[in-house]
């Protein structure tokens, strides 16, 4: 184009000095307008360069978003087939798991009652617990009491062999005894210190004993008193209202009962007269040491257990 231009513009230099005004002003006029022409054309070309830029970017953002469509499109194919195999699954599993649902469903409402009762029998058994515990505490408050009255007991019977040894010094080494054992205090007290051989009557010896005991026991009256009357084997041979040794036995226990009742202070309610004879010995009866012992009255002395044994029942 720009050859063009110039050939024109060299012949119009050449025709200028051979051709009319007029002429020259026309081809001036049309070498204006071709330069106007050529600077269009030259901006369209600008255009059209930038127009091909442009066109190549968009052909490259074309082809991107064409192989993004793709391979989204390859991954929503993917996953809708990945979503079916997925679906078959759940509804064969479903399908296949029914029964199992139904069974468990069943279980658990089994395990449920099975709880109830369960708990249930844990509030009754707590309850009874409770009970159990409270019956402990008050059991065991009457056992801290019994073990109280009994200590006090033992205390007051340990207290009582020391007055009644005490009163009884005077006899000592005359077939007198005082001890304490089993909670009880025991006087044994020889034959050869109250009675003579095969009688029931109680020499002043004996009766001064009884009454110093007595005096004891007066100032006891929660004390039971049990006299038993104890012989040797040989067989009784005396004459008159008793039989054997036996009714010996138990006419020297009633004996002394009858002393210890001149004392006013003692309760005949807490005095009791047993004879046994020749069954109960302390000692052989094949020396005249042991027959001896044997031929004797003992005095038991019991403290009164009403508060014990009511205690006792309690606790039981």
């Amino acid at each position: 184009m720009k050859k063009t231009i110039l050939a024109i513009s060299g012949s119009v230099l050449m025709l200028t000095s051979c051709v009319s005004s007029k002429v020259y002003k026309d081809l001036e006029s049309r070498h204006a307008d071709l330069k106007r022409d050529n600077r269009e054309l030259k901006s369209e070309l600008d255009r059209l360069k930038g127009v091909d830029e442009e066109l190549a970017e968009l052909k490259a953002e074309h082809e991107s978003l064409t192989a993004e469509r793709d391979k989204l499109k390859n991954e929503l194919t993917s996953l809708q087939s990945n979503y079916e195999n997925l679906k078959s699954s759940y509804d064969a599993l479903e399908k296949n798991s029914s029964a199992a649902i139904a069974e468990n469903s069943r279980q658990n409402r089994e395990l449920l009652a099975q709880l109830e009762e369960k708990e249930k029998t844990l509030a009754a058994e707590q309850a009874r617990l409770e009970k159990l515990q409270k019956d402990l505490a008050a059991r065991s408050q009457r056992i801290d009491e019994l073990e109280g009255l009994i200590a006090a007991k033992d205390a007051k019977m340990n207290a009582l062999k020391d007055a009644i040894s005490k009163a009884l010094t005077d006899f000592e080494g005359k077939g007198l005894t005082v001890e304490q054992r089993d909670g009880k205090v025991y006087v044994s007290m020889e034959n050869k210190l109250l009675f003579n051989s095969g009688s029931w009557a109680v020499n002043a010896d004996g009766r001064q004993a009884v009454n110093q005991l007595g005096n004891v026991l007066a100032q006891n009256p929660d004390i039971s008193v049990l006299i038993e009357g104890h012989t040797d084997n040989v067989p009784y041979g005396g004459n008159g209202p008793l039989k054997d040794n036996w009714d010996l036995s138990t006419k020297r226990a009633t004996a002394i009962v009858q002393i210890l009742r001149e004392n006013s202070n003692i309760d005949p309610q807490n005095l009791t007269a047993a004879g046994r004879g020749e069954y109960a010995p302390v000692a052989t009866n094949d020396t005249a040491e042991g027959k001896a012992k044997n031929r004797r009255i003992e005095v038991i002395l019991t403290p009164k257990l009403d508060e014990v044994t009511k205690l006792l029942n309690e606790v039981d």
